[in-house]
């Protein structure tokens, strides 16, 4: 718990300086606000709610406009992924794995104006994941998460606009 605790407080801190609007996301209501309770209280009925087969969900946590803070879990890997207007920015919570991103993403397919998907990644960089590590993928660069065990949760951030 106390390691979640110091996550967060890391996150809110760099989100401050990152996502300039969510600085005044407290003035705007309780949404601009997640205690460490609050985080397990979601973590536990998030994993009670996913199916057996459920490789991923996500649900946000705090959100100030177009700016949400959302907690990830990834209990199989998913596709590789490039976000072309919005940065990603994550902490691990809990759990370990592995992102590849950079290099190329082969058979690129657009899901929505802010998701295209593809088979794999050539010639990416590969990173072990474990709790407390801090990940920025700049808008633009295909990423791929790999699960290292039982679950890979993530807090995670689109910074729109973000280039």
């Amino acid at each position: 718990m106390k390691t979640i605790a110091r996550i967060l407080t890391i996150c809110a801190a760099s989100l401050l300086l990152a996502a300039p609007g969510v600085a005044g996301a407290q003035a705007a209501g309780p949404s601009g606000f997640a205690s460490a309770a609050d985080v397990q209280t979601q973590l536990r009925d998030m994993l009670a709610a996913m199916k057996p087969d459920q490789g991923f969900m996500w649900r946000p946590l705090v959100r100030d406009g177009a700016t949400v803070a959302a907690i990830e879990i990834w209990k199989k890997p998913g596709r590789p992924a490039v976000h072309p207007a919005e940065a990603e920015y994550a902490i691990v919570l809990e759990g370990a794995g592995t992102l590849v991103s950079g290099g190329t993403m082969t058979d690129p397919k657009v899901k929505n104006a802010n998701l295209t998907e593809g088979g794999q990644i050539e010639g990416g960089e590969t990173r072990t994941l474990g709790p407390g590590d801090v990940i920025l993928v700049p808008a633009g660069v295909p990423h791929w998460f790999g699960i290292t065990g039982e679950r890979l949760v993530l807090l995670g951030v689109k910074l729109p606009g973000a280039k």
